[in-house]
């Protein structure tokens, strides 16, 4: 099993910033991509950003050019630096990876707890 813990959500004023990690943990073999997930209130989940293991990013149009996905592969850590934040920004940031646990285990998604962010003035 792998385990995803975020953190570094809060309240914070439209144009400000904030930084999300997510370290993962447990029985890791190969991880073979991270990403970011949000969900409004009252709307579906959605992509945000996600990067392989090779270090290929991809983002959602409507944070292109102020988000940034990052990993710390020495501690199995994704980042999501969030900048010019507006307040349609606002959601629950979930982590999630896919990966294995052993040489023989096939890829399994695993989902973090979600962390809240909130923008606004």
């Amino acid at each position: 099993q792998v385990q995803l813990v975020e953190s570094g959500g809060g309240l914070v004023q439209p144009g400000g910033s904030l930084r999300l990690p997510c370290v993962a943990s447990g029985d890791i073999f190969k991880i073979y991509v991270m990403c970011w997930y949000r969900q409004a209130p009252g709307k579906q989940r959605e992509l945000v950003a996600d990067i392989t293991s090779g270090g290929s990013t991809n983002y959602a149009d409507s944070v292109k050019g102020r988000f940034t996905i990052s990993t710390d592969n020495t501690k199995n850590t994704v980042y999501l630096q969030m900048n010019s934040l507006k307040p349609e920004d606002t959601a629950v940031y979930y982590c999630k990876t896919t990966a294995t646990s052993s040489y023989f285990s096939p890829r399994r998604d695993y989902w973090g707890q979600g962390t809240q962010v909130t923008v606004s003035s």
